[in-house]
């Protein structure tokens, strides 16, 4: 598909190859964890908090 040698090999070469963009599984690692991080605290400003029952 368009043209691209390297599209057959990204079946089993990464997730750095499929994208095609030159950046290295790295990038996506720490996209990964950004995302995860947001979604965390995200839910944590969602779910109140207990007060103390003392």
């Amino acid at each position: 598909m368009y043209n691209n040698p390297a599209v057959p090999a990204a079946a089993g070469m990464g997730s750095g190859t499929l994208a095609m963009t030159g950046a290295g599984d790295i990038f996506w690692f720490a996209l990964a964890a950004f995302a995860l991080m947001a979604l965390g605290l995200a839910i944590k400003r969602i779910v109140p908090v207990r007060g103390d029952k003392s």
